[in-house]
């Protein structure tokens, strides 16, 4: 009898920690489940208990184990979730020592940390991204990229991204003519108010060739000193800009050094804000702020399409500005978390125009030296910056992106279309685990 129940024992005892590995699975999965759902801090008890409840009976495959109970709590200290639970295993052999079950128990804990994530996708959208399949890879590299982010968070707020799409502008929106940070008007002609207009006198633009024409009140003097020296009256000609309500939503750079700054835009201070431009040199993709809205976020990289000549360091600098400052509202921080903020910045051509320097076709070492100073802002600003340059033409390394990278592991060079796909996904298990793991 002894024989039989020691080997019978150890039959039932094998079961038992099956079953308890099973349990311990579906409970793990439940929790992690639970730590995820965006409301599991406002769920009543009950509430959580049956969200936990049917997570764990959809993955529970064990006909061993019987009357499985389960608890589900939440502790908004960690925060963190645990599902614990119980149930009975009834024996096979054992009994007939008197041993009729065995109860197993089990529980799992997620901790989502204390860390929060800002996130800011600056994505080259120049003319050729065109090129070797480069902005489909781009669009679903993003894609997935987002998605892995959103599967970061475990509540609205844990995770935050914004989006900028740039070539030798940024498109900010037409819908924001009315803003005061936007700068129509610098006196010079190469300002919005200065080149799009009408003149009272047919076929002069901008604006410096019209008011330098006018009408004398006599038609025999056709110049303003001879029209005066007759003693006839000139009338000069007026410039009459465009309404606002027609620009395209293009910006070009902040004066130098705002350029290379995050400064908050005041009207009192002209050279911070941004001056409006019409180019044909912008992307059609408008800069969007932080957002946990994921379905706009990918209606955004919908929108991206290739166009215009390359300024890695408009778009660098509405990166950061969107992490940090106005025109961008920030959302509020938590005093319970710690947040890291990340910039992701994804071009294949290097700097050859920006609003001073470049023919838009041959590198410019001028706007190379802009987008320096600047990257040495955002390391000083504590800010990790992931610098990928997707290098199909046979382009030289880009020391300067190298440099901006927050170090050599942050910097990747790549030379085909499909590998903005892997690396993006390498980037997004590394900011994942930056959050969690935290």
């Amino acid at each position: 009898m002894n024989r039989i129940a020691a080997a019978g024992g150890a039959i039932d005892y094998s079961r038992a920690s099956t079953a308890r590995a099973l349990l311990q699975d579906s409970l793990d999965a439940a929790a992690l489940a639970l730590s995820r759902e965006p409301t599991v801090d406002t769920m009543t008890a009950t509430q959580r208990k049956t969200f936990a409840t049917n997570y764990f009976n959809a993955n529970f495959q064990s006909a061993d184990l019987t009357s499985v109970t389960l608890t589900a709590t939440y502790d908004s200290s960690g925060p963190s979730v645990t599902v614990a639970g119980t149930g009975n295993m009834p024996t096979d052999f054992l009994g007939i020592i008197g041993v009729n079950n065995f109860p197993l128990s089990a529980s799992s804990t997620t901790v989502w940390g204390e860390s929060r994530l800002r996130v800011a996708l600056v994505l080259d959208n120049t003319g050729s991204m065109a090129d070797d399949g480069k902005m489909t890879a781009l669009k679903t590299a993003t894609k997935n990229l987002i998605s892995q982010l959103q599967n970061a968070a475990s509540v609205n707020g844990d995770v935050y991204v914004s989006m900028v799409t740039f070539s030798k502008d940024v498109n900010v929106g037409s819908s924001n003519y009315t803003k005061s940070w936007i700068r129509w008007d610098d006196g010079t002609d190469s300002s919005w108010d200065g080149s799009n207009g009408s003149c009272s006198k047919s076929g002069y633009s901008p604006r410096s060739s019209c008011v330098a024409q006018g009408t004398c009140s006599s038609w025999f003097y056709t110049s303003k000193s001879s029209c005066q020296s007759a003693g006839k009256t000139w009338t000069a000609a007026t410039w009459t800009p465009d309404a606002h309500s027609t620009w395209s939503g293009c910006v070009e750079d902040r004066d130098q050094d705002y350029d290379t700054k995050n400064t908050a835009p005041s009207t009192s201070t002209t050279g911070t804000l941004f001056p409006a431009e019409e180019s044909s040199n912008c992307p059609p993709g408008v800069v969007m702020g932080l957002t946990y809205d994921w379905s706009a976020l990918n209606n955004a990289v919908d929108a991206m399409s290739p166009n215009g000549t390359t300024n890695q360091a408009i778009g660098l600098q509405w990166g950061w500005q969107s992490l940090t400052k106005s025109p961008f509202t920030i959302p509020a921080f938590d005093s319970k978390y710690t947040y890291k903020t990340i910039i992701v910045l994804l071009t294949d051509g290097l700097n050859t125009q920006d609003r001073w320097y470049g023919n838009g076709s041959t590198v410019s070492t001028q706007v190379d030296a802009r987008e320096q100073i600047l990257c040495d802002n955002i390391t000083n600003a504590s800010i990790e910056v992931y610098a990928v340059q997707v290098n199909t033409g046979g382009d030289p390394t880009s020391t300067l992106l190298q440099n901006c990278a927050t170090d050599s592991s942050h910097f990747f060079l790549l030379t085909s279309a499909s590998q903005i796909v892997t690396t993006f996904n390498a980037i997004g298990t590394a900011l994942s685990e930056l959050r969690l793991k935290s």
